[in-house]
C-alpha cells in the first residue's frame, strides 16, 4: 500500500469516527414535543401536520407527537399542569384558568376572531341569544363554549344560570338538535358549512362576534415553567408554525391532504371547506398589517376585562404576563 493511499484510507477512516461521534450529539438536540390539540383534527390542524409531513419541525431540532384533545379547558389544565409543554386553546379560556392557577402562556394566535357559534332550528322559534332562557344548550362539559357562555348572556342581558347544559358527545350535536333533544348548541364557525348541509333552511345561526363578543379564539399556548426552561425549543416551534400557517394561507392542498393522511377518517373535500373557514377567521387588521399570529395589546386587554367582568377571575394578574409576541416573525403576515 503506497503511502499516499494509506493517508487516505485514514483520513477516511477519522471522518467516519468524527461523523460517528456527532450523531449521537446531533441527535440529543431533537427534542420531543407533545402538543395538545383543543379537540380532535379537524381543517384547521392542518398546518402542523403539513409541517410534520414536510419534516420542519425535524429540522428544527423538534420531534413533535401531537395529541387529539377533548376540549380547550381540558388542554389549558394539562399545559398548565405540564402534562403536555404546549396546546391549542381558546384564549379566552386560557385567561379564566390562569385566575385558577394555570399558569400557560400564549406564543401564536391562531383565531383572530371569535370561532364560536349558536345552532339551532328557526322552527323552534329561537331569533336571537335571549331566546335562549328556559331552553336546553348541547354541549361537551369540555368545551369552551361554557366557560364563556356567561359573558355571552351577561352582555345579552339574560342570567347565565337561564339555560340548562345538556352532556352530549361533539359528534352528537347535530343528532340531538334534530330530535330536539336539545334546542341550541354551540360550534366552531370552520365546521359551519356541516350544519348548513344537515339543517338547510331551517338552520338558525348567530356568530358570538355579531352578538356583543369577540375575544380573540384558539392560540398556541406553552407552559410557563416549560417556556423558561426550553425558550428555544419554543422559538423554533413558534417559527416553524407561523412559517406553515403562511404557506397553508398561499396553497391549502397540500397542507389539507397531509391531514387526511395522517388521520384516515376525515375526507379531503370537507376539511378542504373547513380550512377556508379558517382562514375568514385567521384574518383581521393585526394579523395583515403587523404579523400572522400576533396578539394585539388592546385587545388582549380587553379579553382580560371581559373574562374579569363576566367571568370572574380568582386571581388578578398582569394580562401582559398571559402572552408573547418574541418569537414572531413580523414579515410574516395574513394575505387574505
Amino acid at each position: 500500500m503506497t503511502a499516499f493511499r494509506f493517508r487516505r484510507l485514514a483520513a477516511a477512516a477519522a471522518s467516519a469516527l468524527a461523523l460517528a461521534a456527532s450523531a449521537p450529539a446531533l441527535a440529543q438536540k431533537t427534542e420531543k414535543v407533545d402538543f395538545i390539540l383543543n379537540w380532535v383534527a379537524g381543517g384547521d390542524h392542518a398546518p402542523y401536520y403539513y409541517a410534520k409531513k414536510m419534516g420542519w419541525y425535524t429540522q428544527a431540532g423538534i420531534d413533535l407527537n401531537i395529541e387529539l384533545g377533548k376540549g380547550s379547558a381540558p388542554a389549558i389544565q394539562k399545559v398548565g399542569a405540564g402534562v403536555n409543554p404546549v396546546g391549542l386553546a381558546d384564549m379566552a379560556n386560557a385567561l379564566t384558568l390562569r385566575g385558577k392557577g394555570a399558569d400557560t402562556v400564549g406564543v401564536f394566535n391562531v383565531y383572530a376572531n371569535s370561532p364560536q357559534g349558536l345552532y339551532w332550528l328557526k322552527s323552534s322559534g329561537i331569533k336571537s341569544v335571549k331566546d335562549l332562557v328556559g331552553k336546553k344548550v348541547g354541549n361537551p362539559p369540555g368545551d369552551g363554549a361554557r366557560t364563556m357562555w356567561p359573558a355571552l348572556a351577561k352582555a345579552n342581558g339574560i342570567d347565565p344560570n337561564s339555560v340548562t347544559w345538556v352532556n352530549i358527545d361533539a359528534n352528537s350535536k347535530l343528532a340531538a338538535l334534530k330530535s330536539k333533544a336539545i334546542d341550541a348548541t354551540t360550534s366552531f364557525y370552520n365546521i359551519h358549512h356541516v350544519f348548513q348541509r344537515e339543517l338547510g333552511d331551517d338552520m338558525g345561526f348567530l356568530a358570538w362576534r355579531d352578538a356583543g363578543l369577540n375575544p380573540y379564539g384558539n392560540s398556541i399556548i406553552v407552559n410557563a415553567e416549560y417556556l423558561k426552561k426550553h425558550k428555544a425549543t419554543i422559538a423554533s416551534f413558534v417559527k416553524v408554525t407561523q412559517k406553515a400557517f403562511a404557506a397553508c394561507v398561499a396553497d391549502p392542498k397540500p397542507c389539507v391532504q397531509a391531514l387526511v393522511e395522517a388521520n384516515g377518517a376525515l375526507k379531503y373535500d370537507n376539511e378542504m371547506t373547513n380550512w377556508l373557514l379558517v382562514e375568514v377567521l385567521m384574518s383581521d387588521k393585526t394579523s395583515k398589517t403587523v404579523a400572522l399570529g400576533w396578539h394585539d395589546d388592546a385587545r388582549m386587554a380587553a379579553d382580560y376585562e371581559l373574562v374579569k367582568t363576566y367571568i370572574g377571575l380568582d386571581k388578578t394578574f398582569d394580562v401582559k404576563t398571559a402572552y408573547t409576541n418574541e418569537f414572531l416573525d413580523k414579515s410574516i403576515k395574513m394575505t387574505k
